[in-house]
């Protein structure tokens, strides 16, 4: 038994280092899916680690790693170059920073899993493995909801507007994390190379995945779905084999999908009731709502999933007798021709005339209204009501007016302050094709379409030319995962989320280790010819250049993941304790602006401080030297301008205030503090204050 385990580990030592990674991400997915730079960050520094002891202990072999895995990893390093380039003309340097790092443990967790071949049996067992846990972590966040069924409070914390934002925060990033493991898990139950048992073992996960997500009522997702199934039938091979596999899984999750799109109306109408009696009943239908689509989610989950197995297991007995393998597929093929007929025309009678939806689509897409522009049906069916097509406006008006190396990574905030339209205050485009163009311009544009092309190439060579069909299953799995990451994410903000990116780049990457290797050997022959000794020590000089070059870059990388994280560390460490003690909290924000010279927070919320202390000097100082690292931030130019009103001096109150003004010309407190200094009154900086909170928390 513990030779069968070990040999394939022998053959793929990496093994172990990417299952440590993958595990992080698990460990991601329950708390906000990575998204605080406190999570994210140090789990860089633990990927670093994994790939420099990858690197140590099984050096790579470049010359038999393929041509388009080389080129993925060059072009999005170059990427990551560019990203952090991009803090010299970002307007916000220490946003930059950060985004930069974000793309730093994006590559560092794409070479560990590409750099290194893999064999289908290995690549086989991290897919399962991962795909396996997330579907026990969305089992325990089903698990939370139906324990907080019948407290009020806690169902509509989890899901607001009734939709489940747990453990993420987020509805549509909480959908797409289900939704990235449910394909591949899908896709791998296929193979006939795997047990019977785990095959039906992924056919549960993927419906218990896809109707949790279903829970987070995420329009991205539903049509993301379309897509993903075009992709899926067009470019991968074993259509039929797919659709035998899509119909009980299909089945399973169309079952139970009625009770679970009853949850959200429920704890919608929880929401609206105002008497006690309302209120009480409601309680009642959304406990009731919540306990039968659990019940539904478990039964369609096993009842999915011994029906895969069942079939699994015939279809092992079924390939012993000749000839029932072909009659069973051309049945098959002829079952899934005249399903997808009856899809089309039951699609076409329930949702009308195609070009009549898409033009309502459209309408409601660049409607100025936003999301008030979907105003009959569900949420999922009314409409394309949000504020992306005015995000969408202002990140291609950056890009015409930056168009070779953008406006710097994570610098779309203040951007929009300035020339959006909508009330919200996005800090990212909501694309992951506009935020590449929007911040880092043509260049980094080219760079990332080079890399993931390249990538995706060496995932369709592994798909064709590799022998072992189980491992062409797991390539055709894993680069699905990545697929429905960016076709969600192109109308979303995923990139930021830590750990939906590093699963998306970690399933690229272990596609591209499918990819057919060169067995060339990677030493140079020796010669017969006497050498002397200055050309024998050239390649050992070469060596050891390359590796004193990988210890710096490592070193450099470490240093940049740590310093912006252990800064925030004391930044929140001094949000924590300023009320019992000042002075410690101010001596950590100095510590804290000393570890990331580059970003105005310590500062911003060291202001912040003295002003609930009431001390205005030192506010003003503070925001001061937040407004010398971000010349642009519309928070700390209020603030002073407000300062300055309070002190009586009125010239430089106008200037601050009209400068606030400027950069965020939709806030009403600043334009009615601008309105108060021109009329000759004063602006009572504490009255100011208390309106931000109390709009932060009715944002929040």
């Amino acid at each position: 038994m513990t030779a069968r385990l070990v040999a394939p580990l022998r053959e793929a030592p990496v093994t172990v280092p990417a299952l440590g990674a993958l595990a992080l991400t698990v460990a991601w997915a329950t708390d906000q899916a990575g998204y605080p730079q406190t999570h994210w960050a140090p789990g860089g520094l633990i990927v670093l680690a994994l790939l420099a002891i990858a690197v140590a202990a099984v050096p790579p072999r470049w010359s038999q790693v393929p041509l388009a895995v080389r080129v993925a990893i060059g072009a999005l390093a170059g990427y990551t170059a560019l990203s952090f380039l991009s803090i010299l003309w970002a307007g916000v340097p220490g946003d930059a920073w950060e985004g930069a790092d974000r793309t730093l443990l994006y590559l560092l967790v794409f070479v560990l899993f590409a750099a290194w071949a893999q064999t289908g049996a290995t690549a086989a067992a991290l897919l399962s493995a991962w795909a396996l846990a997330l579907a026990g972590v969305a089992l325990v966040a089903l698990g939370h909801v139906h324990a907080a069924a019948g407290d009020a409070a806690r169902l509509q914390a989890l899901l607001p507007g009734g939709r489940l934002v747990y453990p993420v925060g987020y509805a549509n990033a909480n959908a797409a994390q289900w939704l990235i493991a449910a394909w591949p898990a899908l896709l791998l139950a296929r193979s006939p190379r795997l047990p019977w048992a785990l095959r039906g073992a992924l056919a549960a996960a993927a419906v218990a995945l896809a109707e949790v997500a279903l829970l987070s009522q995420s329009r991205g997702s539903l049509y993301a779905t379309p897509v993903m199934l075009v992709l899926v039938f067009a470019l991968l091979p074993g259509r039929v084999r797919t659709f035998a596999l899509l119909v009980p899984v299909a089945a399973g999750i169309g079952a139970a999908a009625p009770a679970v799109l009853r949850v959200g109306d429920r704890v919608s109408a929880l929401e609206g009731a105002s008497s006690a009696a309302g209120r009480a009943a409601a309680l009642h239908g959304a406990r009731t709502a919540v306990h039968g689509a659990t019940t539904a989610i478990l039964l369609a989950s096993v009842a999915t999933g011994l029906a895969v197995a069942a079939g699994a297991a015939a279809e092992r007995r079924l390939a012993r007798a000749p000839g029932v393998g072909a009659r069973v597929h051309r049945a098959l093929a002829m079952a899934a021709g005249a399903l997808a007929l009856a899809v089309l025309a039951g699609g076409w009678a329930a949702a009308g005339d195609p070009l009549a939806r898409a033009r309502h689509a459209w309408d409601t897409f660049e409607s100025p209204r936003g999301y008030g522009a979907d105003t009959t049906g569900s949420r999922l069916t009314a409409g394309l009501g949000s504020n992306r097509y005015d995000f969408y406006r202002v990140a291609l008006d950056e890009l015409a007016a930056h168009p070779a190396v953008g406006i710097g990574a994570d610098n779309f905030a203040v951007q929009y302050l300035a020339h959006g339209r909508s009330e919200e205050t996005p800090h990212y485009p909501h694309s992951v094709e506009l935020r590449t163009l929007a911040q880092t311009g043509l260049v980094g544009a080219a760079l990332a379409v080079v890399g993931l092309a390249a990538a995706l190439l060496a995932a369709a060579r592994a798909l064709a030319r590799h022998p072992d069909p189980l491992a062409r299953a797991v390539a055709a799995a894993a680069a699905t995962g990545f697929a429905y990451w960016a076709v969600h994410g192109s109308v979303d903000w995923f990139w930021e989320f830590a750990g939906l990116g590093t699963s998306a780049f970690a399933l690229l990457g272990l596609a591209c280790a499918l990819a057919p290797r060169s067995a060339t050997a990677s030493t140079v022959p020796a010669s017969p010819i006497p050498t002397s000794a200055a050309t024998t020590s050239t390649p050992a000089l070469a060596g050891r250049a390359w590796a004193v070059a990988g210890v710096l870059a490592a070193a450099a990388a470490a240093v940049s993941l740590a310093l912006p994280w252990l800064s925030r560390l004391q930044v929140q460490s001094a949000a924590r304790i300023w009320a019992a003690a000042p002075a410690r909290a101010y001596a950590r924000l100095d510590h804290a602006a000393a570890l990331n010279p580059l970003s105005d927070e310590p500062y911003v919320v060291g202001g912040t401080i003295a002003l609930r202390l009431g001390r205005l000097e030192r506010a003003d100082h503070e925001f001061a030297l937040a407004l010398a690292r971000t010349p642009d931030d519309a928070y700390a130019t209020l603030e002073r301008g407000a300062i300055a009103s309070t002190q009586g001096r009125r010239r430089a109150a106008l200037a601050w205030l009209q400068r606030a003004s400027r950069l965020s010309p939709r806030d009403p407190l600043a334009r009615a503090a601008l309105a108060r200094a021109r009329s000759g009154l004063r602006v009572d900086v504490e009255q100011l204050n208390r309106s931000i909170l109390s709009n932060a928390r009715q944002l929040s």
